[in-house]
């Protein structure tokens, strides 16, 4: 199954490294590919840090991708295509036990790209 993680793991982290021009990487290991903002985040309770906006993590039981402005946004939200939101835990976290197949990662990389034009027309990156 570690084999199939790895996997996993590589290919959403490849959709993430292909938008990832326009963001900080804050975390880039064996285990976790994040990012975030660029620019210090426009809510105080940030405290003028950066905000995040994404990352794939390793974990135990499966490989998740996180998208955070899935959380702000009821529009992207409602955009989700069914299969994808099937392997939805919360608001923001996929989760995949193995690689997805490819339209899968087609429609997180279409999600992911919407997420970004959203953050970029608010001024967010």
């Amino acid at each position: 199954m570690e084999n199939d993680f790895e996997a996993a793991f590589n290919a959403l982290k490849g959709v993430l490294v292909k938008h990832s021009k326009r963001l900080a990487v804050r975390a880039d290991t064996a285990v976790a590919y994040g990012v975030n903002s660029k620019t210090p985040s426009p809510f105080p309770q940030h405290k003028g840090q950066p905000m995040w906006f994404a990352e794939v993590r390793l974990g135990k039981a499966y490989v998740s991708y996180h998208l955070m402005p899935l959380y702000m946004n009821p529009t992207l939200q409602s955009a989700i295509p069914a299969d994808l939101k099937k392997r939805m835990q919360g608001k923001t976290c996929f989760n995949f036990k193995k690689q997805p197949d490819p339209d899968l990662l087609k429609e997180l990389d279409k999600l992911t790209k919407e997420a970004l034009t959203d953050w970029a027309a608010k001024k967010w990156l």
